[in-house]
């Protein structure tokens, strides 16, 4: 049986292309391998997209502090549960009094 190939991947380049929202496929690619190398690699995987999603949830914030109106109602509906219609439910009875 041949000895597996060796690749010289660093890790912190991998949470980097991974930072940036590269697959799988494409951080292989990258490298000349397979992707099942790359899986090897999933805690760095994991961190860099992390990374990838905090940084456009930065993004994001910063939109609606600067007024945008559409990043506000998506932030809203996505983050505190709004709704674009309320429920349709009729109810006589008035709401509760929380002090």
């Amino acid at each position: 049986m041949a000895r597996p190939k060796e690749y010289n991947i660093n890790p912190e380049e991998i949470i980097k292309l991974a930072s940036y929202g590269c697959t799988n496929t494409e951080i292989a690619d990258f490298y000349g391998c397979s992707e099942n190398t790359i899986r090897r690699y999933g805690e760095y995987l994991t961190k860099g997209r992390a990374e990838c999603k905090m940084r456009l949830r930065q993004m994001q914030w910063r939109s609606a502090e600067k007024g945008n109106v559409t990043m506000q109602i998506f932030l809203g509906k996505q983050m505190l549960g709004q709704a674009d219609s309320p429920l349709d439910t009729v109810s006589d009875q008035p709401l509760p009094f929380i002090d």
